[in-house]
């Protein structure tokens, strides 16, 4: 969080836009409150970056930073003038004395708690809420100091001969028996991380899904122990006795890291959880601050090294105020067993031949078929004029369990399979495609197009006729049909495309991904506590079902959780979304292109075949043939841009391979719709 306005101790002179150095050096005052002693030292730092332009601004012919040149003529100044010296002296010599430094190398970029929720709620705070120059922790305290990510490049441009003259005047004074001052908070960051490093490796959750090879030789017991001799040797002057036992130590470290790392294997295999990500990237992060301490504690050069890992800490600062940068850390492992696990169920929504395309086009009508009960089912529910509320719930009710069913009987909704396919292509892509390779892609891009065509025609070849002939019968036998022409008419005029059908539609894609996303998310959980164990040895299951059958359905749950939770979370989200988000008066509604259909269908028959001759009606067709487009369009292109990034491919010749997709749709454009002729003797 950038500081805005100079100290209100600078003076007047030093808070315009050429801030005066002299004006400064008088404000030093070492018997001025804490707060107006680091507002000083915020001040100065800004006079340091004021001429700055950026972080390689310079102004002489060696390129120096300007900011560094400003250093050195400050140096220079307290080098000849013994009264500001004095006071400035004074002033760092009560700061070391005030603050807690060894908070910046233990504690900076570290959550207090081994939660990501918890580090999101710290993060969101720093990002929204103002600093304050009141404090003691030298950790909260720089952010201010180095308000902007390019202070890291300026401390490390700092040459060696102006660090070693600013030590010798700010460093902090030798006490306690130790002849090195500036090693003191060094060596207490290093007895902290160690300690944090030891508590989290033999930590439950870790410890348990470690490699038991990378824990046998007990490195995380080991490492207070072996920190603690080295840092004893350090305070009592016996650099000889501490680089003996450092490179032990160093290897405790690294063994440290090493069996955090193994973590990971485990995620992959039986479940992710986030928070325990978290607790590695944490650990593994703090072995790595531990060994850039060390290093500083035995540098032959400790100063420049000193502002190397000042400068990382500015990186680290900054970092942390990002939101973005937590999630996309963290979840990466999650994301990247979501996609595949997806991309596994979509490679069989791929149809490649005729006879897959058919299989396709018969699961797609029962699907079909289902939803037309559905139509149904979703105008019963309206004529009740339930409150908004208990209207969105049973009308996702009604379109959960419609989805369920389908998916128990083998059929398949088109809608649903966009989601789950664009990981399955995102799986065929590499970051330089070979020619061979881009037919090969431009050929699945084909199948699943043609897959997805195949579904929605099924859908709609049962859908359409099976609404409509209940319509003409039920009116035939009762008189009137059950769908009446005042809804009818209330169809026509919201399903057409000259309102918000196209929106509502891409609304409807972004709710198909994220019931794919909800799927994933569910059967990871699934996995991580073990339930399909759980079920198979729960007691009162294996009395009242025998050990057989229990056996039997957990392996089903294990095999089709992740269905039914899409299924579930699809259906309440159709119907509960628009609800809650009428609340906060955002007209917001689906459109699901069968569902679409089916109300279409129905319209036709509550108000006869002269409909067929209105405007509106027409409009409302091309209505659905653009909800299609967007159901399918919005949910393919999230879930393929997910799976990239979670596999980390960034296809680099985008260009030839849509000029290798426009070939084919000029060539053989119905390729993309219909399946080849089969040879004779077989496909």
């Amino acid at each position: 969080m950038a500081v805005a306005t100079p100290p209100s101790s600078v003076p007047a002179a030093a808070r315009q836009r050429g801030w005066d150095l002299p004006s400064l050096l008088t404000a030093a005052d070492p018997r001025a409150p804490l707060a107006e002693r680091h507002r000083w030292l915020i001040g100065l730092t800004q006079w340091l970056r004021a001429a700055a332009r950026g972080p390689t601004a310079a102004a002489d012919a060696d390129r120096t930073p300007l900011p560094v040149l400003r250093l050195r003529h400050l140096v220079d100044v307290l080098e000849r003038h013994g009264e500001p010296r004095a006071r400035v002296a004074a002033l760092l010599a009560q700061f070391w004395r005030d603050v807690d430094v060894a908070s910046l190398f233990a504690d900076l970029g570290y959550g207090t708690r081994m939660s990501l929720w918890s580090e999101l709620r710290h993060r969101l705070a720093l990002r929204l809420l103002p600093a304050t120059p009141e404090t003691r922790d030298l950790a909260e305290l720089f952010v201010l100091l180095f308000p902007s990510r390019a202070d890291a490049d300026r401390l490390r441009a700092i040459d060696d001969e102006t660090l070693q003259r600013l030590v010798a005047l700010v460093a902090p004074p030798p006490g306690h028996g130790d002849a090195h001052g500036w090693r003191r908070p060094l060596l207490d960051a290093a007895t902290f991380l160690a300690t944090h490093i030891a508590a989290a490796g033999v930590s439950a959750p870790l410890r348990r899904r470690m490699d038991p090879a990378l824990v046998a030789d007990a490195p995380f017991p080991q490492l207070v122990p072996a920190t603690t001799e080295v840092v004893a040797a350090l305070r009592a002057g016996d650099d000889a006795l501490a680089l003996r036992k450092l490179p032990y130590l160093r290897a405790l470290v690294d063994a440290c890291a090493r069996a955090a790392d193994s973590v990971h294997a485990h995620l992959e295999e039986f479940g992710v959880s986030v928070d325990i990500v978290f607790e590695v990237e944490q650990l593994k992060s703090r072995a790595r601050r531990l060994d850039e301490v060390l290093g500083c504690l035995v540098s032959p050069a400790p100063a420049h090294d000193v502002a190397r890992l000042l400068a990382d800490l500015v990186d680290v600062a900054h970092r942390r105020l990002s939101v973005r940068s937590l999630f996309e850390r963290h979840y990466a492992l999650l994301a990247r067993k979501l996609t595949e696990r997806n991309a596994e169920v979509g490679s069989h929504y791929i149809t490649r031949n005729a006879a897959e395309y058919r299989a396709m086009l018969r699961a797609a009508a029962g699907g079909g078929a289902v939803i037309a009960l559905t139509t149904f089912v979703k105008f019963a529910i309206g004529a009740l004029a339930l409150g908004a509320f208990w209207t969105g719930f049973w009308a996702g009710v009604n379109y959960a369990a419609s989805f369920v069913v389908v998916m128990l009987l083998g059929w398949t909704v088109a809608t649903k399979q966009p989601a789950m396919t664009a990981p399955a292509m995102a799986a065929k892509l590499r970051a330089q495609l070979p020619d061979d390779e881009v037919a090969a892609f431009v050929d699945e891009v084909t199948h699943l197009i043609r897959s997805q065509a195949a579904g929605i025609f099924g859908n709609l070849a049962l859908v359409f006729p099976l609404v409509l002939a209940v319509q003409l019968g039920w009116a035939a036998a009762f008189g009137a049909p059950p769908v009446g022409p005042e809804t009818a008419e209330y169809v026509l005029h919201s399903l057409t495309l000259l309102g918000p059908t196209a929106l509502f539609a891409a609304f409807t894609g972004v709710l198909l991904f994220a019931s794919s996303i909800v799927a994933g998310w569910v059967e990871n959980a699934f996995v991580f506590h073990r339930l399909d164990s759980a079920i198979a040895h729960h007691p009162a299951l294996v009395a009242r079902l025998g050990a057989a059958r229990a056996r039997r359905w957990a392996a089903w749950w294990r095999a089709n959780v992740s269905g039914v939770a899409a299924n579930v979370s699809l259906g309440m989200m159709l119907g509960l979304v628009p609800a809650v988000l009428g609340f906060f008066a955002l007209p917001v509604e689906v459109r699901h292109v069968t569902l679409s259909t089916g109300q279409l269908a129905a319209a036709i028959g509550a108000l006869g075949p002269d409909v067929l001759q209105r405007a509106d009606f027409w409009w409302c067709v091309a209505g659905i043939a653009a909800t299609g487009v967007l159901n399918v369009g919005v949910s393919f292109y999230l879930a393929f841009k997910l799976a990239l990034r979670a596999t980390g491919v960034q296809v680099r010749d985008r260009a030839r391979v849509a000029r290798a997709i426009r070939r084919r749709l000029l060539r053989r454009p119905l390729s993309f719709l219909w399946p080849p002729r089969e040879a004779p003797g077989g496909p």
